[in-house]
């Protein structure tokens, strides 16, 4: 049953299709977050330069400090309505009329509600109401000269389009969107191959720096793709009138052509943004915390087995692309299993006596801090798995083709499965099936939150009967 866990997962074969990636495909994600931020201090600038000069003109300049006195007041309401109405958005960084409007609105939105708070607590003589609304008709104009300044900036930063969009031509209806690359899948011997890690890998490197993807395929091929796509953090799009088989999450119509939302990435810009920095703040934190035990562990691996303290094996990471995962070494050296064939057993001869000691505690995944601080991996997340892994007698994407949608979130020291006991040995098709059942839970409604909550509840499950 390891057919497809043969030398193609070696290092030199695994990396095969690098030479997929698109040319002149430069990442965006990072230059709207810029684009996002300048707008953001942007608008501060306006708000502050508003007042100032209304405080300026009104009284002079001891009419700027009262000026800065209201537009501090003004601001946290102000970024608050901007935040949930969408000026600082993906459509408003493609339509920027559209940004600068959203912008007025929460502006307006702000003034209503201090002039609302201020009439209630009786506050609203403390401050010149002339210079109030100099101030917001100031503000106003600002807003409306800066964010059209900003255009050249975002242009500068993300060039003509705000977002990489390709179509993939898979034997399905020839289509044409605005602004789209074509990409021939035969031509770049691409495969939806869902039985085949390294196809997945090919996928994932002719993805990566995409935005968004359409697939005009075959009907026999589509729901291969829509798996593939759900679990590539990716926005994709299948054309098919499929809706129910699919499971599709949005359409939309374009150029005569129905196309079916059939994956999303799970995490917004702020959520991943916010998910990156505190897996940085932690990893760092630990490794500096835990420093010493990670010394006095590596010492007693190589005093007791004389070879090397740490083990790598190749895993599958976000949008199915692999990496190389480190570990504790806990086996004897001429026994180790690097591509994961055999799952460790209870009482398992090639473990040494440290490697017991600390596959028990869990003390062998600590490494894995590093692979966090590279992006690689999360604090948070479904577990990645070695290639060869099997329940029962079968590889883990053979069993339920629901599998590879866990690859849309990087994998993570720790998760959900792991601290409700899910863990160890898969004798059973069924012990895989509550794993990724408990995976795709942590995956519909992320929170920062329900993060700490699974870092706290790891605490009880680091000593474990399955840990072994």
């Amino acid at each position: 049953m390891n057919r497809h866990v043969t030398t193609g997962f070696l290092p030199g074969s695994a990396l095969a299709g690098a030479d997929l990636a698109l040319p002149g495909v430069v990442p965006l994600e990072r230059r709207r977050l810029q684009c996002y931020l300048a707008l953001l201090f942007s608008d501060m600038a306006a708000l502050f330069s508003g007042f100032a000069a209304a405080g300026w003109l009104y009284l002079g300049p001891d009419g700027l400090a009262q000026g800065s006195h209201l537009a501090q007041l003004l601001l946290p309401i102000f970024l608050t309505v901007a935040l949930y109405n969408g000026t600082y958005s993906l459509h408003s960084l493609e339509h920027a009329l559209s940004g600068a409007i959203r912008a007025q609105i929460a502006l307006g939105l702000a003034a209503s509600a201090v002039l609302f708070i201020a009439f209630y607590t009786k506050s609203s003589a403390s401050f010149s109401r002339v210079l109030f609304s100099g101030g917001i008709i100031l503000s106003s104009l600002m807003l409306a000269i800066l964010r059209a300044q900003m255009r050249s900036f975002v242009r500068w930063r993300c060039g003509g389009r705000i977002i990489h969009e390709i179509v993939i031509c898979d034997g399905g209806v020839p289509i044409v969107l605005p602004g789209a690359r074509v990409i021939d899948a035969a031509a770049h011997a691409i495969t939806p191959a869902l039985d085949d890690p390294v196809s997945l890998h090919r996928i994932g490197v002719l993805l990566r720096g995409v935005d968004r993807v359409t697939i005009s395929c075959h009907p026999s091929r589509q729901r291969a793709w829509a798996t593939i796509l759900k679990g590539a953090n990716i926005d994709g799009e299948v054309v098919d009138d499929a809706v129910a088989r699919l499971g599709a999450q949005g359409a939309r119509i374009v150029s005569g052509h129905g196309l079916l939302r059939v994956s999303v990435g799970p995490l917004g810009l702020r959520a991943r943004a916010l998910k990156r920095a505190f897996d940085l703040i932690f990893a760092s934190c630990a490794l500096i915390a835990l420093a010493p035990l990670l010394l006095a562990v590596a010492l007693a691996i190589r005093i007791e087995d004389r070879g090397p303290v740490l083990f790598v094996q190749r895993r599958v990471g976000r949008g199915n692309r692999f990496f190389d995962m480190i570990k504790f070494r806990s086996m004897t050296q001429s026994l180790s299993d690097p591509h994961g064939h055999r799952s460790t057993l209870q009482g398992d001869p090639r473990v040494t006596r440290v490697g017991n000691w600390i596959r028990r505690t869990s003390i062998d995944e600590l490494p894995q801090l590093v692979n966090v601080l590279k992006g690689e991996m999360s604090i948070v997340g479904p577990r990645p798995h070695a290639l060869g892994s099997q329940a029962g007698n079968k590889l883990f994407w053979e069993v339920d083709e629901r599998y590879l949608i866990r690859h849309a979130l990087k994998p993570g020291l720790t998760g959900l499965a792991q601290v409700r006991g899910l863990r160890g040995t898969t004798l059973h098709e069924d012990d895989l099936v509550q794993r990724l059942g408990a995976d795709l839970e942590y995956l519909d409604g992320w929170s920062i939150w329900r993060d700490l909550a699974i870092i706290a509840a790891t605490a009880r499950v680091l000593v474990h009967p399955r840990a072994y």
